[in-house]
């Protein structure tokens, strides 16, 4: 995965807005757990298509 810098300083989660940290190939919010796909380094920050925590 290759994100722009400047892009992760930005990006928050789009449920409850706490920070995205890049694992594996996916951003997974710090505070909720949900886990947002990048597919072709273009994250998919839709709700829908997050992963649900364990």
């Amino acid at each position: 995965m290759n994100l722009d810098p400047k892009l992760m300083e930005i990006i928050r989660c789009p449920d409850d807005h706490g920070l995205l940290e890049p694992v594996g190939e996916e951003l997974v919010c710090q505070s909720c757990g949900l886990a947002y796909p990048v597919r072709d380094d273009i994250p998919v920050l839709l709700v829908d298509e997050a992963r649900k925590p364990a």
